[in-house]
C-alpha cells in the first residue's frame, strides 16, 4: 500500500514552527566571539529537521535555502568558518523568509520567490563558494522544473550513510521523532516496505543524484524500526509527557465544566430546600460535588493557560531590529515569562504589546548622544514583564527613556479639539493619546507618526477583558501596565440583589460591604459620596444605573460594597448580598449587544440570567465637581 504523506503536514508545520522560534532565540543569545559549541549544534539540528522534512512532503524551496543555511551552519560548528555579526544577522533574516515560506505552504499561499533567492545569494556569500544551490528558486517559478542538486551530502537529511558521524545518525533518528512518525507506542501499525518506495519515489521526482541514495538505501532501516544508537537506553523523545491537542476541543471541554458548574448550583438550590435526614445526606453528597467539580473546572482551565513567554520571545528580535534601525542602543529585560495566562489571550495580546515596544523604543528612549548628556547611560532598557495579582495578570512595558511630554501631548490635543483647558491631572492626559489619529510625532515613519495604533491597542486589550494605565515621569520614563483576567471563562463573584434582579460583582473587585449610617451620606453638586475612614467615596446607586425598579432607594437602608477598579475607588449600592457563587461568564454582545457597566452573564441555579458587573466600566461614570480625583 501507499502512503499519504499528506496526513502529516501539520505535525510537519507545528514542528518547524517551533523549530524556526528556537533557532531565532539561539541566534539572538550566540556569542559570536566565542560561540557555545552546544547553541551551535541544536541550531544545526533544527535547521537539519526542517530540511528533511520538506524534502519529504516535497518542500523544496523551503529545502533548497534550508540546505544553504545548513552548510553555513556545519562549517561553523566544525569550526572552518568564524561567524560574525553580519553572518548572524543574515541567519536571522534567513529565519524570517523560512518562516513565510513555511507559512506560503500551510495555507497554499504564492512562495517568496524573490526573498528565498536574495537569502540564498547572501549565504553563499558568506560561505564564498559556488551557486549550485542558486538553482532551488527555479522549482517554485514552474510546476515541470525542479532543482537540479539541492543536496548531494545527505538527501534531505533521510538516508544518511552508515559511514558518517554518529552525530549525523543522531540527527536523522531525530527527524522522526521529531516529526512522529512512529513512536514506541505505535509500533502496531508500522509502515511497510513500500514507505521506502514512496521516499525513493520522491527523491528520484526531486532529480537528485541517484547513486549515492541508492548506496545508502541499502543500509537503510524500514521507518518502523528506526531506533537510536544508543539501543537499549529509553529514548525520551519517543516518550514524551506530552501530547497534541487541537484548541477546539479543549474549548469544548472547558465549555461542557462551564454547563456542569450551572448544573452543579441548581442540585445546590434543591438540596437546600429539602429538610430531615434525606435533606443533609443529598448536601453532603452536593458538597462534595461541588469540590469535585471545583477541582475538574481548575484542571480544564489549567489545559487553557501557556506561558507568557509563548508572546514575550519574539520581542529579543523586534528590540534589536528595530534599535538598529534607529541607532539607537536598547537592552530588553524580559522578567516573569512564566507567568500563565489563557491561550485566547496570548494570540490576542501579540499586535498590543508590539506596538507598546516599538512605541517605548522609538518615543520612549533617546539617541545614545542625548542619553549622554542627560547623565544616563547610553543603553537604555525596556523591561517586559508579568505577574499573577489575585485573578489578574498584569503585564508591564517600562522604560528609561524621556517619558510623555505633558505639553506635546496637550497641544496636539488642542489642536484636534479634545481638550478645553490645560489644567488636566496627569493620568487624564495620558489617556489623551488614545484617542483615534492621535501622534505627537513631528515626522511620519515605518515606525511611526501616522497616529494609527494607541486606540487599537486599547480596544484590543478591552476586547479580552482588560484595560490599560499609564505612568509617566519626564525624564525617567514611562510605563504601560495591562490588566487581565486569569481568563474569560468562569469567574468568582458575590451575588447582589436591586429590586427583583440578581447581578454578580467580580470578587476581584470588591474590597468591602457593609451598611452606611445616614451621617455618612453627603451631597455635593448633585454628586452622592460615601465618608468612611476620613475617605470620601463616590457612590454609585446600582438600581439606577441599571434602571430595576423596586429597589431601595434610601442608601442609609441598603447595602455599599466598596470596589477598586485599577486605581479608581467608588461604592455601589445594593439591596442585599445573596453569597458567594462561582459563575461562568456568557458574551452578552455576542448574544443581545453591548451594554454599559456589564461585562456578561450568567445562568443561575434557579436557570434565572444574572448580569456580571463591569467595575472598569463603572467606574467611569464617577464624576465628582468638587474634586476632580475623587475617584483616583
Amino acid at each position: 500500500m501507499s502512503v499519504n504523506l499528506e496526513q502529516f503536514h501539520a505535525v510537519f508545520f507545528d514542528e518547524s514552527n517551533e523549530h524556526l522560534q528556537a533557532m531565532e532565540q539561539l541566534l539572538m543569545s550566540l556569542n559570536v566571539d566565542h560561540p557555545d559549541m552546544e547553541e551551535l549544534n541544536s541550531i544545526f539540528r533544527a535547521a537539519h529537521s526542517i530540511k528533511g522534512g520538506s524534502g519529504i512532503f516535497g518542500f523544496e524551496a523551503l529545502a533548497g535555502l534550508t540546505h544553504v543555511m545548513e552548510t553555513l551552519l556545519d562549517r561553523a560548528r566544525n569550526q572552518t568558518m568564524r561567524l560574525s555579526v553580519n553572518a548572524v544577522d543574515v541567519l536571522l533574516d534567513t529565519v524570517d523568509v523560512l518562516k513565510a515560506t513555511l507559512d506560503a505552504y500551510m495555507h497554499g499561499g504564492v512562495l517568496p520567490n524573490t526573498d528565498i533567492a536574495n537569502g540564498i545569494t547572501k549565504l553563499e556569500g558568506l560561505l564564498g563558494s559556488g551557486s549550485d544551490s542558486a538553482a532551488v528558486v527555479n522549482e517554485a517559478k514552474s510546476d515541470d522544473e525542479t532543482p537540479l542538486a539541492l543536496l548531494e551530502d545527505d538527501g534531505f537529511g533521510l538516508f544518511d550513510s552508515m559511514q558518517e558521524t554518529s552525530e549525523s545518525s543522531f540527527d536523522t533518528d531525530d527527524l522522526f521523532a521529531d516529526l512522529a512518525f512512529v513512536t514506541t507506542a505505535q509500533t502496531s501499525n508500522a509502515l511497510p516496505e513500500d514507505a521506502i518506495q514512496a521516499e525513493q519515489a520522491t527523491v528520484a521526482q526531486a532529480k537528485l543524484h541517484s547513486t549515492p541514495y541508492t548506496e545508502n538505501l541499502k543500509n537503510v532501516t524500514p521507518i518502523s524500526g528506526v531506533r537510536s544508537e544508543s539501543e537499549g537506553k529509553p529514548s525520551t523523545a519517543k516518550e514524551s509527557g506530552s501530547i497534541r491537542v487541537d484548541t477546539y476541543k479543549i474549548d469544548g471541554m472547558v465549555n461542557l465544566v462551564g454547563e456542569l458548574v450551572i448544573t452543579q448550583s441548581m442540585l445546590s438550590m434543591i438540596g437546600s430546600s429539602l429538610e430531615g435526614k434525606a435533606g443533609k445526606m443529598l448536601q453532603a453528597v452536593i458538597d462534595e460535588l461541588q469540590r469535585n467539580t471545583r477541582e475538574i473546572q481548575e484542571s480544564a482551565m489549567s489545559m487553557r493557560m501557556l506561558p507568557v513567554n509563548m508572546t514575550f520571545n519574539r520581542f529579543p528580535r523586534v528590540v534589536r531590529d528595530l534599535s538598529q534601525k534607529l541607532g539607537k542602543q536598547v537592552n530588553l529585560v524580559i522578567e516573569g515569562g512564566a507567568t500563565e495566562i489563557d491561550k485566547s489571550m496570548i494570540e490576542k495580546l501579540v499586535d498590543p504589546l508590539t506596538h507598546l515596544v516599538r512605541n517605548s523604543i522609538d518615543h520612549g528612549i533617546e539617541t545614545p548622544a542625548i542619553r549622554r548628556e542627560a547623565g544616563k547611560p547610553e543603553i537604555g532598557t525596556v523591561v517586559l514583564s508579568a505577574a499573577q495579582k489575585g485573578s489578574s495578570i498584569i503585564i508591564r512595558i517600562q522604560d528609561d527613556g524621556a517619558g510623555l511630554n505633558r505639553q506635546g501631548i496637550l497641544n496636539k490635543a488642542a489642536e484636534n479639539g479634545l481638550i478645553q483647558n490645560d489644567d488636566m491631572p496627569d493620568h487624564e492626559v495620558w489617556k489623551l493619546i488614545f484617542e483615534p489619529g492621535f501622534s505627537t510625532a513631528t515626522e511620519v515613519t515605518d515606525v511611526s507618526g501616522r497616529g494609527v495604533g494607541m486606540d487599537v491597542v486599547k480596544r484590543n486589550i478591552e476586547s479580552i477583558g482588560g484595560r490599560i494605565e499609564i505612568e509617566s515621569r519626564h525624564g525617567a520614563g514611562s510605563s504601560f501596565d495591562i490588566h487581565l483576567p486569569l481568563t474569560l471563562a468562569i469567574v468568582d463573584g458575590m451575588c447582589v440583589a436591586v429590586g427583583d434582579q440578581v447581578f454578580v460583582v467580580p470578587l476581584l473587585n470588591i474590597i468591602e460591604s457593609f451598611q452606611p449610617k445616614r451621617e455618612h451620606i453627603q451631597t455635593v453638586s448633585n454628586e452622592t459620596l460615601l465618608s468612611t475612614r476620613g475617605e470620601y467615596w463616590p457612590l454609585i446607586a446600582l438600581y439606577e444605573a441599571m434602571d430595576v425598579g423596586g429597589a431601595i432607594e434610601d442608601p442609609a437602608d441598603s447595602i455599599v460594597v466598596l470596589l477598586e477598579s485599577g486605581k479608581k475607588r467608588f461604592g455601589i449600592q445594593v439591596d442585599a448580598l445573596l453569597g458567594q457563587q462561582q459563575v461562568v461568564i456568557k458574551s452578552l454582545e455576542k448574544h443581545y449587544r453591548k451594554v454599559a457597566g456589564v461585562a456578561g452573564a450568567t445562568i443561575m441555579g434557579d436557570g434565572k440570567v444574572a448580569l456580571i458587573l463591569d467595575a472598569d466600566s463603572l467606574a467611569q461614570s464617577c464624576h465628582n465637581t468638587m474634586n476632580q480625583e475623587a475617584c483616583a
